[in-house]
Parts: structure tokens; sequence; C-alpha cells
């Protein structure tokens, strides 16, 4: 180990907000709205107010597949949550996820709004409503949800460990960086040793749980996560990379992970996203062709 430290913590743990790098303008260690805003409502049965990140583009991507489907009720509303400016810790957001974390959605297609957060919540909601996308027989169900509650106890090791030491700390801490890197090819290895099993995560079918975890993991292993595809050698998961690429072909798949991007491609960001001719309409370069 190289970084030695002579940090000693205290006997209790103050905030000092000067510490928190990159995000240290929005993390903070008490909950609740720090300012009143309500949020906006569009004209469709679902109101999803979320940001492009691998959490948001689960549930953009879900929707969309619904809509690939057929399912006329799953359209939707997707409102941009800058979380860099603090938009998740308005009134509004707070009302409908507690945890001031996106994606968030409200359901108003019945009497009473719905609010429904946490991004597996939202993909199992959605697929019990329309009846699509999670298996029914039993053993085939509880194997999806397994995989689906895999990603989301999984992820917060990849995202929270090795991507904020990796890519966001204010300094290189070899250790943390070593124990994440580490506990992140472990996970890929499962995911690899799975899919050298079947096509899907739960088998023979597309499912929710492919909906969760392809944009954490299979972003990581197309390189488009922390620029870290070389450091974690992820050419050498040929399952997981043959999973990523087929679902990355899929049109609903392509629709939904540009919704409520604010980085890369122009062509590839939907800001906001209120009908399906936005996709062909409003994408960024679209936008900046009109002046």
């Amino acid at each position: 180990m190289s970084d030695a430290s002579d940090y000693t913590p205290p006997k209790v743990w103050t905030w000092n907000k000067a510490s928190g790098g990159r995000f240290a303008n929005i993390n903070r260690p008490i909950a609740g709205p720090t300012s009143e805003k309500e949020l906006p409502v569009g004209k469709h049965p679902l109101q999803l107010y979320s940001l492009g990140t691998p959490n948001g583009q689960k549930v953009t991507i879900m929707l969309e597949e619904l809509l690939a489907l057929g399912h006329k009720g799953a359209e939707y509303d997707a409102w941009l949550i800058k979380i860099g400016e603090g938009d998740q810790f308005s009134s509004g957001f707070v009302a409908i996820n507690p945890n001031s974390k996106i994606p968030a959605l409200v359901d108003r297609s019945g009497p009473e709004p719905v609010r429904v957060f946490e991004s597996g919540a939202i993909l199992l909601y959605l697929a019990e409503k329309f009846g699509a996308l999670v298996p029914t027989e039993s053993a085939k169900r509880a194997e999806c949800l397994s995989w689906l509650f895999w990603q989301m106890g999984s992820a917060p090791y990849l995202g929270g460990g090795f991507g904020h030491f990796y890519a966001y700390a204010p300094t290189k801490i070899e250790y943390a960086i070593d124990r994440f890197a580490m506990e992140t090819k472990r996970q890929l290895d499962v995911l690899d040793r799975r899919l050298a099993e079947s096509k899907y995560l739960a088998g023979d079918d597309y499912t929710i749980a492919d909906i969760a975890v392809w944009p954490w993991y299979g972003g990581l292993a197309k390189g488009l996560l922390y620029g870290a595809g070389e450091f974690l050698a992820v050419h050498e998961y040929k399952n997981v990379n043959r999973w990523a690429d087929e679902i990355g072909a899929r049109p609903a798949v392509k629709r939904g992970r540009i919704v409520n991007r604010l980085q890369g491609d122009p062509a590839a960001q939907l800001h906001e996203r209120h009908d399906a001719s936005d996709f062909d309409l409003k994408t960024q370069d679209k936008i900046a062709a009109k002046g």
C-alpha cells in the first residue's frame, strides 16, 4: 500500500462540508426538503422525475419496453431532476421520495396518485401493473426477483464504492480502490458465470432483472462507466459482453437510455420526454441545429 494515512477518526463524527469531493454540494447527513418547489405534472398517466444515470435509465428503458409491447397506459412524462443543483431536495420531490434520490414515479392513472420510489420497486410496480417482463410461474419469478435484488444490493459497491473512489474522490486512496475493484470484478464474474448458463439473467426470457442490471454492468462491460474499462479488464467477461451487446441493440433500450441524459453525444441526450416524437425532434443536436 502506497498511501499511508495519519487520519484518526474522532470520537464523534461531525460534518466537514469541504471534504466531500465532487458531490460535496449535494451530499448531507440529514433528510428533508431545503426549498419549497412543487413538481411539474404533464399530460400522461405516469410522471417520472429522474436523471439519466444508470438508476434513471432502468425506469425509462422499462417504460419504453412497455410501450413497445403495446401498453398505451405506460405513456409517460419524464421530467429532469438536476441533482447537481439540488432539485432532489425540493419539497415536491421529497414528498414523493423521502430519500431524495432519483428516480421517483407518480402513477396518476387511478383515483389517487400513487408514489413509487427506488428503481427496483418502480420496475416491479410497472411489471405487475402491466403484466409484463416479470414471470408468473413461481420458480422463474423467484429467479427474476433474486437477480433484481442482487442488482439493488450490488450496485452500491460499484457506484458508491468503486466509481466514487476511482473517478470522483478528491484523492486516490489505494486501499479503497483495490477493495472495491476486487468486489466489482467478483460481481462481473458472478454475472459472467450466470450468463454462461442462460441467455438472460432469469433464464430464456428478457425480464426486469436484465433491465435493472444492464445500465450498470452492461455499461461497465462496454467501458461506459468511470473510464474504467481497461483498469477492470472488462473484455475478459465474454458472456457479459455478449448479453450487454444484445440488450443494447434493442430499440426500446436505445430510446430509454438517452432520456434525461445530460452528458455525451448531443444526439444521445433527450433532456425531457413528453411524447414519442421527442426522440426525433428534441434531442440536443436537433435543438442546437434550430439555433
